[in-house]
């Protein structure tokens, strides 16, 4: 959120205004936190006695009615997420717990290699995940979803439409056959819709957005849940760049979620095991879209960091775990752009 410092100190004072009306102490002293690639203001409140707690300012009403809705049915469902202890009559301001600062992310670049430790890390958190996908799933109200209702078509359409325009246009340099990139595309959408779409699907289940407080995985940034299937979550998971999980240790994960998730639904895991990789590929490539226009569009150059390991990610999918028959002009546009990308380094 782009700020001036007179709008800066108007909602400062609006936060420390509504955390004596939820409790009664007066700050001391606040810090405004990094909002990623979000437009929301995020700032830690260091209240008299030592407690602390989050604020948040946000201009996107309907992106906070999503958020505290759904906060509030997964806090009832007894999950993992953040108490909302008070909201703004205006519903541009909310405070909730502070969970802290240690991320699954910051865990994972600490240790520099998937040890034992790490990997029950996520084993803790695909634990989690299914209790959001089908207990939380159960009642939520949908219609507060702000962007999609639900990951169906249209908003298939949408992620693959953004990849092309936000992603494409600015990094691959060549001609690009649009009818043959429209029917590659088609064809993984097609193998996404075979899927029920009965459960609440995250969005963006990455590892910046858990959080670890004494060893628990705790769990945010869940606004833009919407209806959908099961298999998108996981694969954001395993797929999340910055993360860059060993591709034995995703297989070994996606193995515990499928071990994991029966015990809350009916469901073959052997077609989900072979269907994965269209998932992965569809998260791929909405977040490579992400990247483009977060890093190019908008200045924050540190989201083009993701795009190399996004590359080798979605070629080792594209030619390892989709048939050689498949959608072959889509990896011939993948090869051309980590050529191009390994030219680039070389340089």
């Amino acid at each position: 959120m782009e700020l001036s410092p007179i709008e800066l100190k108007a909602h400062y004072t609006n936060l420390l205004h509504l955390h004596v009306k939820w409790c009664g102490r007066r700050i001391e002293k606040y810090e405004q936190l990094l909002s990623h690639g979000s437009e929301r203001l995020i700032v830690r409140l260091h209240a008299e006695g030592g407690t602390s707690s989050i604020g948040i300012v946000n201009r996107h009403l309907e992106e906070n009615r999503a958020f505290i809705s759904f906060g509030k049915h997964f806090h009832e469902k007894g999950l993992n997420v953040p108490q909302i202890h008070i909201i703004s009559p205006s519903e541009d301001s909310y405070i909730l717990d502070d969970l802290g600062d240690e991320t699954l992310l910051k865990y994972v670049l600490a240790a520099n290699d998937f040890n034992t430790d790490i990997i029950d890390l996520y084993k803790k958190v695909i634990d989690e995940l299914p209790k959001f996908q089908v207990t939380g799933g159960a009642e939520i109200d949908y219609k507060l979803c702000y962007q999609y209702n639900e990951f169906g078509s249209d908003n298939i359409d949408y992620d693959l439409d953004y990849f092309k325009q936000r992603f494409l246009k600015h990094f691959h340099k060549g001609e690009v056959n649009a009818s043959q990139l429209e029917s590659d595309l088609l064809h993984i959408k097609d193998k996404i819709l075979e899927f029920p779409r009965e459960y609440f699907l995250y969005r963006d289940f990455q590892s910046r957005n858990i959080m670890i407080k004494n060893g628990t995985p705790f769990f945010i940034d869940f606004q833009s849940g919407r209806k959908g299937a099961l298999l998108y979550d996981i694969a954001s998971l395993l797929y999340d760049a910055k993360a860059d999980v060993p591709q034995n240790i995703r297989e070994e994960l996606l193995e515990y979620y499928l071990k994991v998730l029966p015990q809350y639904a009916n469901v073959d895991t052997g077609k989900m095991r072979s269907y994965f990789w269209y998932y992965a590929l569809v998260r791929i490539l909405q977040a490579m879209g992400a990247y483009g226009y977060l890093g190019i569009v908008k200045g924050k150059t540190r989201f083009l960091e993701s795009i190399p390991y996004a590359l080798k990610n979605i070629n080792f999918i594209l030619n390892e775990r989709i048939d050689k028959n498949e959608l072959l002009y889509l990896k011939q546009i993948f090869s051309e752009l980590l050529n191009a990308n390994k030219t680039n380094d070389k340089a």
